[in-house]
């Protein structure tokens, strides 16, 4: 039995109805916001004054010299509340801050190299940097979201990471929340956070977006949004065979995608082409099975430039059958888009709904981390869970 929705939850969802106009592409009064959206001029009117007091929508200065009385057009607030984005790769910890309007106030990476490190030390210098970054950016910040190179399951443990042995059943969103004063932060598969950014960039709906790094992953997406599996385990295609009697690799298989098409792979002589070859192996096997049409190569794959473009093209051209052709191309964000859709996904969480950061208020200012990491005798709230 279906029960109405209250007073409060109706509210909460006219406020993500404003603020979605207001994102939109094309500047708005509050007139206009109400003849898109079919509400009255009253209700959108006072729905806008909570998203200002908010912080997540300003009002700029009407347009003079037109005729009639001049309206004043909405945008999201550059100053509101912002999306840290967090990643922990094999050899560096990176963080950026990325404002209501999707511009990047600050992004920073430190080398730390973590094949025989224990997550706490890594999780430390992450949290420091993270403040660091907080600090710099000079924005409130809602929450934010970790990138893993492994197996991330649905309540937010990096499960596995082939490439970080000791990294077994890790929560790294909660770690990193104690170490951040109670911040949010959720966990993500980089190459899952990688195809977000992707599309959220104006990338293709249907695609899979190969990540190419020390690891190869790929995130799958299919009507715009985000396949991940039952477990969150979609798109390993690293770990897909290529050569059944081939190389050992991390995960304990022989001739993985992984031993051919990882950077550290690719600096061997001749490599592209046996990278292009196995990437066109792996790639058309999910292309047979999802029928997508594009595939974006992005993470360290961009660097390898036309030989490597070429060597998939030309395998996936002679493997798939029944399609004109696939689209494959590089990533516009390269190593950078795993960072990027791990702060944008916070943006847009934000802009999903608004009533969670009204209601929550987000972290006023940066957390201090003490030395080591470990937090010193709270004076910030943050946001809460």
């Amino acid at each position: 039995m279906s029960v109405p929705a209250g007073q409060h939850t109706v509210r909460r969802h006219n406020l993500a109805l404003v603020l979605g106009e207001v994102a939109g592409p094309e500047p708005l009064s509050r007139a206009g916001v109400a003849a898109r959206t079919g509400l009255t001029r009253g209700t959108v009117s006072s729905l806008v004054e909570e998203l200002i007091a908010a912080g997540l929508v300003t009002e700029l200065a009407a347009a003079r010299g037109g005729p009639g009385r001049p309206a004043s057009p909405l945008r999201l607030d550059p100053r509101g509340p912002g999306g840290l984005g967090l990643e922990v790769g094999v050899d560096s910890v990176r963080a950026c801050v990325v404002d209501l309007t999707g511009a990047v106030r600050v992004q920073r990476t430190v080398a730390s190299d973590h094949r025989d490190d224990v997550p706490d030390a890594a999780l430390a210098r992450l949290a420091a940097l993270a403040t660091d970054v907080v600090a710099e950016a000079g924005l409130p910040i809602a929450g934010a979201t970790v990138a893993l190179p492994g197996v991330v399951g649905p309540n937010g443990v990096l499960e596995r990471a082939p490439n970080l042995p000791r990294w077994v059943d890790v929560a790294v969103g909660d770690a990193l929340s104690t170490r951040l004063r109670g911040l949010p932060v959720r966990a993500g598969n980089e190459a899952d956070l990688a195809a977000l950014a992707e599309r959220w960039a104006g990338g293709p709906t249907d695609a899979i977006v190969v990540s190419g790094g020390i690891g190869v992953g790929a995130g799958i997406l299919l009507d715009g949004g985000l396949f991940a599996g039952a477990g969150g385990r979609a798109g390993e295609i690293g770990h897909v065979v290529v050569e059944p009697d081939g190389l050992e690799c991390h995960c304990g298989g022989r001739g993985c995608l992984e031993t051919l098409a990882s950077l550290e792979a690719l600096a061997r002589p001749d490599a592209v082409r046996a990278a292009g070859r196995a990437l066109g192996i792996a790639l058309t096997g999910a292309v047979h099975l999802l029928d997508v049409p594009a595939v974006v190569l992005g993470g360290g794959y961009p660097r390898c430039g036309a030989p490597l473009l070429g060597a998939v093209r030309a395998e996936l051209a002679a493997r798939v059958f029944s399609r004109a052709g696939i689209d494959v191309r590089f990533s516009t964000l390269g190593q950078d888009a795993a960072l990027r859709g791990a702060a944008t996904a916070m943006v847009q969480a934000v802009l999903a709904d608004p009533g969670e950061v009204i209601t929550a208020r987000p972290l006023a200012r940066p957390p201090d981390v003490a030395e080591g990491g470990a937090p010193r005798p709270a004076t910030v709230r943050g946001a809460g869970p």
